[in-house]
């Protein structure tokens, strides 16, 4: 994935970097474009410990801080770009087609984060549905253990 800002500004930092140093405001949001998955939104925000390229998060806009999702997770939901841990800083992306960690799931299906953390299947889970997601690819696509979602600003509302 080579994603390129769409923006008409500079943007500091590379959509799949992770730095050390505060390089945008926490929650700048830009629009960028890549070859493959084609235009997307993304968020600026902190890492959280054990953040890997592709975990599920939910995000505090107002803090800038990120929490990989659980069963039981509430708030704005987001894709990591980067291996973004503690004490760093990157970009999240919060619509359009994400590559992110999954269990096991089919095309079309709704999205379900599950004990795992910052992982989603489409196992039907009363109240960890999360709104504004759906599986586009089928676990394995586009390699084993991922799947790309198609996002609209999605969040866990407590539905499922």
């Amino acid at each position: 994935m080579a994603y390129q800002s769409t923006e008409s500004r500079i943007i500091p930092q590379g959509i799949t970097d992770t730095s050390t140093t505060q390089n945008a405001p926490l929650g700048t949001i830009i629009t960028a474009q890549d070859s493959t998955n084609g235009e997307g939104e993304f968020i600026y925000l902190k890492g959280v410990a054990s953040t890997a390229v592709g975990d599920v998060v939910i995000y505090d806009q107002r803090a800038g801080t990120t929490t990989r999702t659980v069963a039981g997770s509430r708030g704005p939901v987001a894709v990591a770009m980067s291996a973004n841990v503690a004490n760093q800083y990157g970009w999240y992306q919060v619509s359009g087609a994400a590559v992110t960690k999954s269990a096991a799931a089919v095309a079309a299906a709704s999205v379900y984060v599950t004990a795992t953390a910052g992982t989603v299947d489409d196992a039907v889970v009363a109240t960890d549905k999360v709104d504004g997601a759906r599986f586009k690819t089928a676990d394995g696509t586009p390699s084993a253990g991922l799947a790309v979602l198609q996002l609209s600003r999605p969040a866990l509302n407590g539905n499922g």
